[in-house]
């Protein structure tokens, strides 16, 4: 069995965040490892209101020494990540072990939120995290932050962040439009430094897609340690994202997740039918 390797924050609620990856990575066959770096509690006496509580990098440091060296991965992939201290330890663990299919989801906020957690961070994954990825997975609000544009509306600016990111040092960069363009389907723009694809898929109509973003990351993570090409990793992520939205369901009444099993679901589902 391939082993991954999740640094990211920890969702109380389950949604996203590290619960999200290992659940991702279970679906696709793979063994999930993670380090968590920072907690996120929602409080249900005020709105649903996140708070955040990084964890010591130390404590972090510790953890990937067990999962790293301990254990040996064949793909990693980073979410929220604390601190610029955090930042710069995740990327001298890739590089002192040349940990190969890196993949680079850039959080910044939490999700409803629409303000940097953390400014300073974005700094450090520009400068730090952003060259090492073998696949970075910004959406709107992060791409224009890290390409250091206004914010993106438009599959032409989409593009145009792309290439910005890409000359900061990614291989591969994929733009996440998803519903957010005011377009009939969900839109996401690749670009590997000398072509753009665009890859569409339905616009699902719903609200329940807490986790999206860490979903779609932690699959593209699964794939690629699995041996999928970048391109084949992002394709069936669209396919695997697409069906996990289709599947969301009301947790309560502030938040719905994306469903990881839904897709395994689906295919049982036409299987006994057909």
């Amino acid at each position: 069995m391939k082993k991954a390797l999740t640094i990211a924050g920890s969702d109380s609620s389950g949604g996203a965040g590290i619960q999200a990856d290992l659940k991702t990575m279970q679906e696709f066959g793979v063994y999930g490892m993670s380090a968590v770096t920072t907690i996120v509690a929602m409080d249900p006496y005020n709105n649903w209101h996140h708070k955040v509580f990084p964890v010591d990098v130390n404590t972090v440091k510790e953890q990937l020494n067990t999962i790293v060296v301990g254990a040996g991965v064949d793909a990693v992939k980073t979410g929220m990540l604390g601190s610029p201290e955090i930042i710069e330890l995740a990327a001298n663990i890739i590089k002192e072990n040349n940990i190969p299919n890196v993949v680079i989801d850039p959080v910044m906020v939490c999700k409803g939120a629409d303000e940097e957690l953390q400014p300073e961070n974005t700094v450090s994954l520009r400068e730090k995290l952003v060259p090492l990825a073998t696949v970075i997975t910004p959406n709107l609000f992060e791409a224009a932050k890290l390409a250091q544009m206004p914010l993106i509306h438009s599959v032409e600016e989409m593009k145009e962040a792309a290439q910005k990111i890409h000359a900061l040092g990614a291989k591969y960069v994929l733009v996440k439009g998803g519903s957010k363009l005011e377009a009939d389907k969900a839109i996401d723009v690749l670009y590997d430094g000398e072509s753009f694809e665009i890859l569409e898929s339905e616009n699902v109509d719903t609200t329940y897609t807490h986790g999206a973003g860490c979903t779609s990351s932690a699959a593209i993570c699964a794939l690629l340690a699995n041996g999928s090409s970048v391109k084949e990793a992002i394709y069936e992520a669209k396919t695997f994202i697409t069906e996990a939205i289709r599947g969301g369901f009301q947790l309560n009444q502030y938040v719905g997740p994306v469903n990881h099993g839904a897709q395994k679901v689906h295919a049982t589902a036409i299987s006994r039918d057909g």
